[in-house]
């Protein structure tokens, strides 16, 4: 991978672990932004993002994600009020579908990907991002037993409901990713590089991600 490049480090990860605290660590060292669901989600509700607002934007600027980032003061400077909000009738919530939502992130991610060097977690990266010249996509996992006890001390549950919760997030991305890749999320033909966490600090696996890229 040549970083002096815009590259694209994509992240797969079971829960329990550590691979979205990993992908934060590996962004940060790299300086380059990290998104995951919950950055990806927070601008599809709050500006009413969709694939046809999406579009308007392209034909305005061609470098619409990077003038959109900086409006919204993503590790630059706060410019300009937002310009992109796109209204609805009764500026009403828009209700996407769950198809139009991941079209609309797909649009996102590739905005992202063209416009800058980025760490990805999650949101089907590794298979959105597979055409790309400068990527590497990573699977992280671990034994259940170790995932399960990092769940419990993290959000503080029962060694039950921390089991349930792993079961119930191992199906539902499973799924996602036989829907819209039509493959499955612990293929490792789909990574460059696979990792099994356990017994090993955040920084650690940090550091093997970084050490292949220099490779």
């Amino acid at each position: 991978m040549n970083t002096k490049e815009k590259f694209v480090v994509t992240i797969n990860r079971e829960l329990g672990s550590g691979g979205r605290t990993v992908g934060e660590k590996v962004a940060a060292k790299l300086g380059v932004s990290f998104y995951d669901k919950a950055v990806i989600k927070s601008l599809t509700a709050k500006y009413h993002l969709s694939t046809e607002a999406i579009e308007n934007l392209k034909g305005l600027k061609h470098d619409w994600w990077s003038d959109f980032k900086r409006t919204l003061g993503m590790g630059l400077a706060m410019g300009n009020p937002v310009e992109y909000y796109i209204p609805v009738a009764g500026d009403e919530p828009y209700l996407l579908t769950a198809d139009d939502v991941f079209e609309t992130e797909c649009e996102i991610l590739k905005g992202i990907a063209a416009e800058e060097s980025c760490v990805i977690a999650g949101r089907l990266g590794f298979f959105l991002m597979k055409d790309h010249p400068n990527h590497i996509s990573v699977l992280i996992q671990a034994p259940k037993d170790y995932r399960i006890a990092r769940v419990m001390e993290k959000q503080g549950l029962s060694r039950e409901e921390a089991e349930k919760a792993i079961d119930k997030v191992d199906k539902l991305r499973e799924n996602y990713v036989k829907h819209y890749a039509d493959t499955s999320r612990y293929d490792a033909r789909n990574y460059d590089l696979v990792i099994n966490s356990a017994g090993k600090t955040e920084d650690e696996i940090a550091s093997l991600i970084l050490s292949y890229m220099q490779e």
